[in-house]
C-alpha cells in the first residue's frame, strides 16, 4: 500500500510540475514596441461631418413598400460636396444606384489590390422608443465627448473616417503603388444583396483579385473583458454564417371554450424550451482557441494555467468561457434565437398550427445541416416540422484568413502605433457583415475598425442612445489613414 501511495504521490508531483511549467512558459513573451504615430486631424470637421451625416435617414426597411431611398442619394450628393479632393483624385462607380466604389488607381499593376469597406444605411429606431433616447436619433448632438445618433457606430463612423484619411491623402498627393477601392454599401442591414454583392460582381467581371478586404465586425475593446488592464484588438478572421429554421407545430383546432389537454401553441412551446435547454455543442478550437488563448497570454496566473493545460482542464475552461459572458459563449457554438412566434387569428378560436422562427449564427465548424439534424434530435416531437426558411438571408460561415499575411499584421501595427499598448488577437464576428460578399474577390477578408470600445458603447449597437466618441472619429481617421499609406505603399 506504501508503494502504491508513494508512486500516486510522485506521479501528483510530475503532474503538478508539467502544469507549472506549461504555465510559466504561457505568456506573453513576445512584447511588441511600436512607436506612437500623431497625425494632425482636423478634430472640429471630422466632428461636425459626423453630425451632419448622422442626419441623413438613410434607414434600411426591409421592405420595398417603406423604403426611401430619396436620404440615400442625398449622402450621396452630400459626400461629393464635402469630399471634393476625394471627388478629383478618386474614380467613383455608383454600384446599384446608392453603394459608391471608389477606385484609388495605384502606380505597379503587378501588386494585388486591397479593400476598405463600410456602410452608411442604419436600421430603424424602434417606433415609440423614440423618447428613450438622451437626445433624437437623427439630430447627430454632440455632448459629453460623444457625437450621438442612429449609426455613430454602426457604421457611418466608419465610412466618415475612411473618407476623412482619404480626403487628406489626396490633400497631400499621396500617389499609391497598390491600387485601393473603397466600398461604402447602401444595403447592409438587410443582406448587401444589391450593394456588396454588386460591388463583387464588378469586380469579378473586372478580372479583380484583391489581396485582402478590411470591413466592419470588431473594434478594440476596452474593459469589455473583465480582468485585462490592456485593451483588447481582435482582428477578426472569420465570420459566423446565419440560417433561420420555421416551426410548425400541429395540433387539434376548436373552440376555446372545449380546449384539448395539448394544442398547437402548448406543443411548439414545449418544442422551444427543449431547444433552448439543448444548445448546440460547442468547443474551444481553431478560431475561437487563438482568440482566448492570445488573450489569456496576458491574464492571470489562474487564468493562463487553465488555457495552457487545457489537456487538464478544457472542460472547466469552455463551462467558464461560456457562463462568463454572453460573447464568450457565442464564440464557442452555434448560436440558438427564437425571433419570431405566430398563431391564432382571433380570440375565441384554437389554431391548429402554431410557428416560430429560429434563427441560428453559424459557427465555422457546423453546417445548415447538421444544426437542422440537432434541431429535429432536441425537439423531438413529430408534430412539429422543421424546415429552412428561404429569406435570402442565409450565408454559411466564412473561411478563416491567414493571420501571417502582410495584410493581418499592417492592419494589428497600425492599431499599436494608433492606439498604444494593446492586446492584438485573431477573433471570430458573431454577426454578419458585407464581407460575406467582398470575401468572394479576396485572398484574405478581415473584420475590424480603428475604434476604441467600451460594454456600454456596444450596447448602442441596433438600440437606443447609440453614440461614437469624437476621440474615435480623430484616431479613426489617423488609423485608416496610416493604413492605406503603409498597405498601397507595399
Amino acid at each position: 500500500m506504501k508503494k502504491i501511495l508513494s508512486v500516486c504521490g510522485l506521479l501528483l508531483i510530475v503532474l503538478l510540475v508539467i502544469v507549472l511549467v506549461r504555465t510559466w512558459l504561457f505568456s506573453a513573451s513576445d512584447s511588441v514596441s511600436v512607436p506612437q504615430v500623431s497625425i494632425n486631424i482636423d478634430r472640429e470637421a471630422v466632428t461636425a461631418h459626423m453630425q451632419q451625416a448622422i442626419r441623413f435617414k438613410t434607414v434600411s426597411t426591409g421592405d420595398q413598400r417603406t423604403q426611401d431611398y430619396d436620404p440615400f442619394l442625398e449622402f450621396v450628393d452630400w459626400v461629393k460636396e464635402t469630399y471634393p479632393r476625394v471627388q478629383q483624385t478618386i474614380a467613383l462607380e455608383m454600384i446599384a444606384d446608392h453603394t459608391m466604389l471608389y477606385k484609388w488607381q495605384g502606380s505597379n499593376p503587378n501588386l494585388k489590390p486591397i479593400m476598405l469597406t463600410g456602410h452608411y444605411d442604419v436600421v430603424p429606431v424602434v417606433s415609440g422608443s423614440e423618447g428613450d433616447w438622451n437626445y433624437p436619433p437623427f439630430a447627430g448632438m454632440v455632448a459629453d465627448g460623444y457625437v450621438w445618433g442612429r449609426g455613430a457606430m454602426d457604421d457611418k463612423s466608419g465610412v466618415i473616417v475612411m473618407l476623412e484619411a482619404a480626403a487628406l491623402l489626396a490633400r497631400e498627393g499621396f500617389v499609391p503603388e497598390r491600387t485601393v477601392y473603397l466600398s461604402f454599401g447602401h444595403d447592409e442591414e438587410i443582406g448587401g444583396v444589391a450593394g456588396a454583392r454588386g460591388v463583387t460582381e464588378q469586380l469579378k467581371s473586372e478580372g479583380v483579385q484583391l489581396a485582402w478586404s478590411i470591413d466592419e465586425g470588431s473594434f478594440i475593446l476596452d474593459g469589455v473583458m473583465p480582468g485585462f488592464d490592456k485593451p483588447i484588438a481582435s482582428i477578426n478572421v472569420a465570420e459566423k454564417g446565419s440560417m433561420t429554421l420555421d416551426l410548425v407545430a400541429h395540433g387539434p383546432g376548436g373552440h376555446s371554450s372545449m380546449p384539448e389537454a395539448e394544442v398547437s401553441i402548448d406543443i411548439l412551446a414545449k418544442a422551444l424550451v427543449n431547444l433552448r435547454k439543448h444548445p448546440i455543442p460547442g468547443g474551444l478550437e481553431g478560431v475561437s482557441a487563438e482568440t482566448f488563448e492570445g488573450i489569456a497570454r496576458n491574464g492571470s496566473f489562474g487564468l493562463r494555467l487553465l488555457v495552457a493545460n487545457q489537456w487538464l482542464f478544457g472542460g472547466v475552461l469552455e463551462r467558464q468561457l461560456a457562463a462568463s459572458s454572453r460573447a464568450a459563449d457565442a464564440m464557442l457554438r452555434t448560436t440558438t434565437a427564437p425571433t419570431i412566434i405566430n398563431a391564432g387569428v382571433k380570440t375565441n378560436v384554437i389554431p391548429p398550427t402554431a410557428t416560430a422562427a429560429v434563427n441560428f449564427r453559424l459557427h465555422p465548424r457546423d453546417t445548415p445541416e447538421s444544426v437542422k439534424a440537432h434541431v429535429i434530435a432536441a425537439i423531438d416531437d413529430k408534430r412539429v416540422d422543421v424546415d429552412f426558411r428561404g429569406d435570402g438571408m442565409s450565408a454559411q460561415a466564412s473561411t478563416v484568413s491567414s493571420r501571417d499575411s502582410d495584410g493581418y499584421q499592417t492592419i494589428g501595427s497600425v492599431a499599436r502605433q494608433v492606439f498604444g499598448d494593446i492586446i492584438v488577437v485573431p477573433g471570430l464576428t458573431v454577426g454578419g457583415t458585407d464581407s460575406k460578399h467582398y470575401s468572394q474577390v479576396a485572398d484574405d477578408s478581415y473584420r475590424f475598425q480603428y475604434m476604441l470600445v467600451t460594454s456600454d458603447d456596444i450596447a448602442g449597437f441596433h438600440g437606443t442612445n447609440e453614440r461614437v466618441t469624437i476621440d474615435n472619429l480623430v484616431k479613426g481617421t489617423s488609423a485608416y489613414y496610416l493604413l492605406i499609406k503603409e498597405a498601397a505603399s507595399r
